[in-house]
């Protein structure tokens, strides 16, 4: 028998997508273990892993886990929190960039204009104050089917957070 395929589509082991700890895959079956965080179940038709406990999904890009949310407060405080993370190291963003797949799940959060200023720009919406850009679509840029946003600080460099490393 192949040893291959006595694992989940992931491999024999994989990091947490919550605490980044080696976690070992159930043999003959499609879960891995973590003993912080308990089940999670590799799905071969989607890519995904889904944390049991939860029902949260993650997809990998690049050997990073990235959660994908299926509800807009969680795209919200995940940005939050990255744009928190951004400005304790010293620096400020300048635009947000958000995954293609959100922008009807987040459009009605996004400021349109800001009447106290007597601006009213339609064209450019804003999240906590940053122009908000949506993602290329993912037949061009195939990370974006799983990345959730990009942020641009001072010096134009964008930064891709995958959720996990909010809570190093």
């Amino acid at each position: 028998m192949n040893s291959a395929l006595q694992y989940p589509i992931f491999g024999p082991e994989i990091r947490c997508p919550h605490c980044r700890q080696k976690i070992a895959a159930l043999t003959l079956t499609d879960t891995y273990l973590c003993p912080r965080h308990g089940a999670f179940e590799a799905d071969p038709k989607t890519s995904e892993l889904v944390h049991l406990q939860s029902g949260r999904h993650w997809r990998l890009w690049n050997g990073e886990w990235y959660r994908q949310h299926t509800h807009p407060d969680g795209i919200r405080f995940e940005i939050h929190e990255a744009l928190d993370r951004l400005y304790t190291q010293g620096y400020r963003a300048t635009r947000v960039i958000i995954a293609q797949r959100y922008q009807e799940l987040i459009s009605s959060y996004l400021e349109r204009s800001t009447p106290w200023r007597g601006e009213s720009d339609t064209t450019q919406p804003k999240l906590y104050g940053l122009p908000v850009e949506f993602s290329p679509d993912p037949k061009d840029e195939p990370c974006w089917d799983v990345i959730n946003f990009d942020l641009e600080k001072e010096q134009g460099v964008p930064i891709r957070y995958p959720y996990f490393r909010l809570f190093e």
